[in-house]
């Protein structure tokens, strides 16, 4: 395996007729043989489905864990999301597979496996399976052997940019032995999808690696600023690092590495625990990694989902919340 992009496809997404609004839940069994199905519906999965736009031809289901949840608030807030964007959601994860002859699992990283395992029982005789999650090239490998001996066709996907503002046309790699399969599916969907060569793993390999430099910078930013306003020198610093990186925006990147951490602190810790496993499969020892899961836990974990232009508004937030040293122990 070595991880080099051997094509892509970029076809426009094709125009049709307008998916109808629905609201709710249903069974949906014995969908069109074009459908598309989601197994968890959040963020990923509702920017693809934003990208396609009411023109799309194919039908969508989701299933998502969400609406089994005894909250009722929980539940009502997943319904609107599939009334919000235009899609049927399904009342059971057999009713989102039935007919679909494509599926997007967007769950979070630690339940990859067990959405693999889970679906493989209702999924169709060669539908493709695109395991979006960002989990270690050995989860993927155990997926796939799951969705493959129930006759599905898996595709390990990885994918290599946030969402928004890219939408359906977010950097897709994808690997395995159905890449060619993918990549024609994908295309019919408007969607911007590389495969890379090698088996099941090449193209998670790519994902895992890259996230420790990206999920690791945001903890370190994190570090960096909060140290620094506490210090009262947090201004200084990060115009020495514009100086040392000009043109990296260092104050903006700042802001918006810190709002990732906030808003998906958790998520993005789930996804640090695989690639520390990733590390280690490779013999080494994840000392980055294993320490960004534990920041990025405790900054997901605060509940402050910000977003905003001024890091010191985020860092602030933040410095009030956290306990200090002495509170911690």
């Amino acid at each position: 395996m070595n991880g080099t992009p051997v094509e892509q496809r970029t076809v426009e997404e094709p125009a049709g007729r307008e998916n109808g609004n629905v609201a709710g839940i249903s069974e949906n069994r014995g969908t069109a043989p074009g459908t598309v199905a989601f197994i968890g519906y959040g963020e990923a999965a509702q920017a693809f489905v934003a990208g396609w736009g009411a023109g799309r031809t194919e039908a969508i289901v989701a299933y998502d864990i969400k609406t089994d949840s005894a909250d009722a608030a929980i539940v009502a807030a997943k319904r609107a999301d599939y009334a919000r964007t235009g899609i049927t959601g399904a009342a059971s994860l057999a009713g989102a597979l039935a007919g679909a002859a494509a599926i997007f699992s967007t769950v979070t990283a630690d339940q990859a496996l067990v959405a693999a395992e889970a679906a493989a029982p209702g999924i169709g005789a060669g539908a493709l399976y695109f395991d979006c999650n960002s989990c270690s090239p050995e989860s993927k490998r155990r997926a796939a052997l799951s969705i493959e001996a129930a006759g599905g066709r898996y595709v390990d996907t990885a994918v290599m940019a946030p969402v928004h503002p890219g939408l359906h046309r977010t950097p897709l790699l994808v690997a395995g032995p159905h890449a060619a399969a993918a990549l024609e599916r994908l295309g019919a969907l408007g969607m911007n999808a590389q495969a890379v060569e090698g088996p099941v793993g090449a193209a998670s390999s790519i994902k895992m690696v890259r996230s420790i430099m990206i999920k690791g910078m945001e903890a370190l930013f994190l570090e960096c600023v909060l140290t620094g306003r506490k210090a009262g020198v947090d201004e200084t610093v990060l115009a020495s690092l514009e100086k040392s990186f000009p043109g990296f925006d260092v104050a903006g990147r700042a802001a918006y590495m810190m709002s990732r951490a906030m808003i998906h602190g958790t998520r993005r810790a789930a996804e640090m625990r695989e690639v520390a496993r990733t590390v280690e499969e490779l013999g080494l020892a994840p000392r980055m990694a294993a320490a960004t899961v534990g920041w990025q836990a405790e900054i997901g974990g605060l509940g402050l989902p910000m977003e905003n232009d001024d890091y010191r508004v985020l860092a602030d937030a933040l410095i009030e919340r956290i306990p200090s040293k002495d509170e911690a122990a």
